[in-house]
């Protein structure tokens, strides 16, 4: 039935699961709508034949509706529309909540290509591969103008701002390819940007990045050493530690997902739009008990360096206790 209305309907492979949950929330509208529109327009049909005015002085009867009837044509309309919303909701919470184990792709938007980099290596041009199965959730940025991830067979599309990161996350169940159009206007080739999705099974995609680490200039390299390589050439370690002591500026040990306060009340969780944010705009945020002396780094950081920063201050945390040992006895022998 879900393949046929989608055939019906026009609309394009689900790619993802995000589409199937879209998909069925669209269909219940639309059966609902043209179940309603049907009948409304039969009704109407035959109120025209049975009531019409059969005599030029044949008086129109006045009738009065009772409260009944009139609490069922108001409450009827509003359920279905709260039912909606309420679907609705519960969709837009699902789909702005990575999973924990989400797998990280940071997405740079560039006229008129998409670069991908993984936090672990590689990177990628205009091609994303993920693993079937498996959430990824995708940091989006651009380095000149606004543009727009759009995947038509997954269902969703974001904003690329230039200077901080939006994310969006989702997973394909099976493999397959899925192509990746630009939908907001940034220049002569908008048309052109386009990309590819390809889904690889779990097994195929760590072959593809085995593969693809082979090639990478500095072997093994990560996103998060080449941020620690740009945090030391940029001169932030001297306001920052990397060790828990606070200085000029906030402590990067443990700082990622981290709730700090801030000049003049307020709260901010320290993920990576506010660290993005915090490098481009620093007086937009200034956490409590901190000058704001920090300068602004628009322009002196390309959307790479700022996403290997990023990875480098999540790495930056305390290791997670493991399970007790338990100690093993010492038997001590006694003489008789």
């Amino acid at each position: 039935m879900n393949e046929l209305l989608r055939r019906l309907f026009f609309l394009p492979e689900q790619g993802s699961t995000f589409a199937t949950r879209v998909d069925a929330l669209h269909f219940a509208m639309l059966l609902t709508t043209l179940g309603v529109g049907t009948g409304l327009g039969l009704t109407g049909l035959v109120f025209l034949v049975r009531y019409r005015r059969r005599a030029s002085a044949e008086p129109t009867p006045h009738l009065i509706a009772p409260v009944w009837l009139e609490a069922v044509f108001v409450s009827v309309p509003l359920a279905l529309f709260l039912l909606w919303f309420a679907l609705g909701f519960r969709q837009y919470v699902w789909v702005e909540s990575p999973p924990p184990d989400a797998m990280d792709v940071y997405v740079t938007a560039k006229q008129w290509m998409w670069k991908f980099a993984y936090p672990g290596g590689p990177s990628a041009i205009d091609t994303l591969v993920v693993p079937a199965g498996r959430p990824v959730r995708l940091l989006i940025t651009s380095r000149d103008v606004i543009h727009s991830f759009f995947v038509p067979d997954f269902r969703f599309k974001r904003d690329a701002v230039p200077g901080r990161y939006t994310e969006i996350w989702f997973e394909a169940p099976r493999p397959g390819r899925h192509q990746v159009l630009c939908a907001e206007y940034c220049g002569l080739d908008h048309s052109q940007m386009r990309g590819e999705v390809v889904v690889l099974s779990p097994a195929d995609f760590e072959a593809w990045r085995a593969s693809r680490r082979e090639g990478v200039p500095v072997a093994g390299e990560s996103m998060a050493e080449r941020g620690e390589h740009v945090a030391a050439s940029q001169g932030c370690l001297q306001c920052h530690s990397v060790t828990g002591v606070p200085h000029i500026g906030p402590t990067w040990w443990g700082l990622y997902g981290r709730v700090e306060p801030l000049v003049g009340g307020g709260k901010v969780l320290a993920d990576e739009a506010y660290l993005t944010e915090s490098m481009m705009d620093p007086l937009a945020k200034v956490v409590a008990g901190y000058p704001p002396v920090m300068p602004s780094y628009h322009g002196r950081l390309s959307a790479g360096d700022a996403g290997a920063l990023v990875e480098f201050i999540k790495s930056l945390r305390p290791p997670r206790p493991g399970p007790p040992v338990a100690e093993e006895p010492v038997y001590v022998p006694t003489g008789r």
